[in-house]
């Protein structure tokens, strides 16, 4: 009997009782069949299946015939679905394309028609530019047409446009500037250089001649930089010179101008009410008197939340493409290699050891001066995530976002000025072309890993803020101790503490930025607590010196005999009812100048406890180069430092508080 007869037999449908009347035994031409133990073998020209029966088969009745068949029946209704899904996948694959965009020009008819209703609806007396919801509508729909316009030339017309017409053009370009370059790096440089002297002469010497100092800062930064630079005849002029220029485009249009300044204020306002959101998932797991707790339920909860955002535009595309674009504009304009550019760029939304990711692949063969620059990128700016904590303290929105862009290009500069380059770079633009690609398969997946990945960043916080209290309540305390020994106390003097150091020994640091006299101590302080602690303290710190500034100016009421009462020993105020003192407590403040000086000069990592986490996190990525991570990280991270003061400078420099403001600017 052949193979394909047995295969047959074998999927014939045999009733059991009648197996049992089959005779054990046939002629050896027909075959034999054979039990044992329960089980039937029918042999056939010793070919042979084998049929598992179980012992009880007499107790089987009819209806397992009924049963089979009813299995038999759903088997083939499942198989002609799956014959149809099968169908309707194979058509949708041939035709995908025209589904898409399909979907996508329904979608867009129904957003059209949306968008022309709410036009009517809110402009129906008239054209209203106070009406902020329909303001906001038409910003979108300018900037989802820019985009759609810009992505839609790109994919199906711009091989075409840069063959014909970019590509020519840059060539010319670069050819003309290479020919003349000697002649146009002098013209450059004249209009630069005079454009900055009439903008410092006119615009911030003639109207606030104070502010002339953080000028000095500036050139002070520079030169200490410069002395303890690990090569100084190494120095390239240009990263340090066109970062520094950077960082002044950035501030004056953002200090000096109603357009960065309302750009500013609305993004910041919006980035507020974004974070208000958290409120609900707070409410929910913690109760409604969740704010009693304000840092654990209030603050971290916002760490999660943005951590989440931050994943979805991640796996949109949205950040690759900013990054992209702000590590473009810095490469060119510095002359900084491709993945120094990329990682200084991505450093403006994500944290010190979630940027050099983007460049994993480059670390490894990275110079000693691009590792430097890695590392100072991330001390000298801060995560998105952390961001939006600083706000709930009371800091600036605005200012926080300025202060992050203007790091990025400062980081690069004083990088390049404390290690220069002396090697040739093996990075190009090349290597970075194509970003890491997301791994999650859907949106829902991103928002999932966005939060399980702030988990260890709430919980970071947490524990470094615990223990680094607990230490800074500890040395105070023994500082206390020895101090009063020695006969500083209260009330005659001050009581002797780190906060009491740091203002003395960060005072020049203070006051080279612009600080007003007055806020000098209390600048120093925070500086010191910065850097030896971390910025969540020193930002915590600001917030209540912002605190008990409102509150002096409410209290002062000359009508009811109330003023206030400078105490020179605590550095503080104390609030006078009358002739008597009205509180025992004495409030130390900062003056509105301080306040923004500060809040740049603060915005960055660098401080010793993330020395380890650097150490940590980028040796995991390059185990090969952990000998030249330990022995730069420690000078990357006064590098970082450096880069917020210089930040700060600048700021002191263009601000001027309340000169732009609604009143001013108006209002968007």
């Amino acid at each position: 009997m052949s193979s394909s007869a047995s295969y047959e037999l074998a999927n014939v449908k045999v009733d059991l009782k009648d197996m049992e009347n089959v005779k054990m035994q046939e002629s050896a031409d027909s075959g034999m069949v054979n039990s044992r133990n329960g089980e039937t073998c029918i042999e056939m020209n010793s070919q042979a299946v084998v049929i598992d029966v179980p012992n009880d088969t007499a107790d089987v009745d009819d209806e397992t015939t009924d049963s089979e068949s009813l299995e038999f029946e759903e088997t083939a209704c499942s198989a002609a679905v799956g014959h149809v899904t099968g169908d309707m996948s194979d058509w949708y694959k041939m035709n995908s394309t025209v589904v898409k965009y399909g979907i996508g020009l329904g979608l867009l008819v129904l957003w059209t028609a949306y968008f022309i209703w709410t036009m009517i609806y809110n402009f129906r007396r008239g054209f209203d530019p106070t009406n902020e919801p329909a303001i906001r509508l038409i910003s979108i729909n300018v900037i989802a047409v820019f985009c759609v316009t810009y992505w839609a030339i790109k994919k199906f017309y711009g091989r075409q446009i840069w063959k014909l017409f970019l590509k020519p053009c840059t060539q010319a370009i670069s050819a003309f500037v290479d020919k003349y370059w000697h002649i146009l790096k002098w013209v450059f440089t004249a209009v630069l250089v005079l454009s900055l002297a009439a903008i410092l002469i006119f615009d911030v010497a003639l109207k606030a001649p104070s502010n002339m100092i953080s000028l000095l800062g500036l050139a002070v930064y520079i030169i200490l930089c410069y002395v303890f630079s690990a090569h100084p005849s190494k120095v390239r002029w240009r990263p340090v010179i066109l970062g520094l220029v950077l960082q002044f485009i950035f501030a004056y249009l953002i200090l000096r101008t109603c357009v960065g300044y309302l750009t500013f204020k609305w993004l910041g306002d919006r980035v507020q009410e974004f974070l208000e959101h958290t409120d609900a998932g707070s409410k929910f797991v913690f109760g409604d008197s969740y704010e009693n707790h304000f840092f654990a339920f209030k603050v971290l909860p916002v760490v999660v939340f943005f951590s989440t955002t931050i994943s979805m535009l991640y796996y949109l595309g949205v950040m690759q493409v900013i990054i992209l674009k702000v590590a473009w504009l810095m490469q060119v304009t510095m002359g900084t290699t491709a993945g120094e550019s990329l990682n200084a760029s991505a450093n403006i939304f994500v944290g010190q050891t979630e940027a050099p990711l983007i460049i994993k692949p480059l670390l490894n063969d990275m110079t000693k001066s691009e590792l430097h620059a890695v590392m100072t990128g991330g001390f000298a700016t801060i995560a998105g995530s952390v961001l939006a904590t600083y706000i709930l303290f009371g800091v600036s929105p605005s200012h926080l976002l300025s202060a992050s862009v203007m790091s990025a290009p400062a980081a690069l500069a004083m990088s390049k000025l404390f290690y220069p380059e002396t090697q040739k770079s093996k990075t190009t633009v090349d290597d970075i072309k194509d970003m890491a690609k997301p791994q999650e398969r859907n949106i829902i997946e991103a928002a999932s890993n966005g939060a399980s990945t702030s988990i260890k960043l709430v919980a970071n916080i947490a524990a470094n803020l615990i223990a680094f209290l607990a230490l800074l309540q500890f040395i105070n305390q023994t500082l206390k101790w020895f101090g009063a020994a020695a006969g500083l106390k209260r009330p005659h003097h001050p009581e002797l503490t780190f906060e009491l150091i740091c203002s003395y020994l960060l005072y020049p640091f203070a006051y080279v930025m612009g600080t007003p006299t007055e806020d000098c101590f209390q600048m120093a302080t925070l500086i010191g607590v910065k850097t030896f602690t971390n910025e969540f303290i020193a930002y915590d710190q600001l917030g209540t010196l912002q605190e008990n500034r409102n509150f002096l100016r409410t209290w002062v009421n000359p009508s009811l005999n109330r003023t206030t009462h400078y105490d020179h020993i605590g550095n503080c105020f104390n609030v006078m009812d009358g002739d008597t003192i009205a509180s025992d407590k004495c409030y130390p403040t900062i003056s509105e100048r301080g306040e923004v000086i500060a809040t740049y000069a603060l915005c960055g990592f660098a401080n010793l406890g993330s020395i380890g986490i650097m150490l940590g996190g980028l040796g995991a990525m390059a185990p090969q180069r952990k000998k030249d991570i330990a022995t730069t990280v420690f000078r990357a991270m006064l590098t970082g430092n450096v880069a917020c003061f210089m930040t700060a400078c600048i700021a002191g420099l263009l601000s001027v508080p309340g000169a732009l403001n609604p009143e001013t600017c108006g209002t968007i």
